[in-house]
């Protein structure tokens, strides 16, 4: 089931990897789309809103900077304009910081500090950004994308790791203040995926042990459905729930 009929989804990060799968598995259900990336991924984010045209989904591209205030506040003014509201948002876009990755005794602070902007401020700002508007409609879904590292303290995953603990408590809070809004908040930590982040990451890695993005759509999909109103606050492993269907 899972329809996403005419729901207008903004998703982050939207120009490969996870992002990408979402928007590709959203739009053949029907959704309208918000994608985003930042700058330097302009180019990839073109792909991605050509193929999605190609498919017959309804899409506005966007280029802006989530660890920036303006950029976040034009992202989300673009979307409302130009489809009045957002049903399902989608945070996303994540930075890796420096690679190879290094212990937080020689972690350069301004990398510390962009990590932390982009992967848990940035949602918050996106977040507050729109979520006004859902409130007003009494529906809405927003899904932060998390990670093990923000659960087991990985030596080396430095801000990336802090950065995604923080993100899930910032979910389950937003969870707490909107109950009985009609808007829910979840995250969801995918796994290890075969992604340009995870061969960063891991350039020792065995690629055929990491998911495809698009294997683990489905958690996405149900989150982002009417199937699951009444879900709020938990934070799923998407390759468990896969394995439940």
């Amino acid at each position: 089931m899972n329809d996403m009929n005419n729901k207008v989804c903004l998703i982050t990060g939207a120009s490969r990897g996870l992002g990408k799968a979402l928007a590709l598995e959203f739009g053949r259900r029907g959704a309208k789309l918000v994608i985003n990336s930042r700058p330097a991924s302009a180019a990839q984010l073109a792909e991605t809103e050509r193929t999605l045209r190609d498919l017959g989904v309804e899409v506005l591209s966007v280029v802006a900077d989530v660890s920036v205030r303006a950029d976040v506040e034009r992202l989300a003014g673009e979307a409302l304009a130009r489809f009045d509201y957002v049903d399902v948002l989608v945070n996303n876009a994540s930075a890796l910081g420096p690679t190879p990755m290094p212990y937080l005794i020689d972690y350069p602070i301004d990398d510390y500090e962009q990590v932390i902007r982009t992967n848990m401020t940035g949602p918050f700002m996106l977040t507050r950004a729109l979520v006004g508007q859902m409130i007003a409609r009494k529906s809405g879904s927003i899904i932060n994308v998390s990670s093990d590292a923000g659960v087991v303290g990985y030596a080396s995953w430095g801000a990336y790791g802090v950065s995604k603990a923080a993100l899930d408590q910032l979910t389950r809070t937003w969870a707490t203040e909107l109950q009985g809004t009609g808007v829910r908040a979840n995250s969801v930590d995918p796994g290890d995926m075969n992604t340009t982040m995870k061969r960063a990451s891991d350039p020792e890695g065995d690629a055929s042990d990491w998911a495809d993005p698009q294997a683990v759509t489905p958690i996405f999909v149900y989150l982002a459905s009417d199937e699951s109103t009444e879900v709020n606050g938990q934070r799923f492993l998407a390759r468990e729930f896969e394995q439940a269907k």
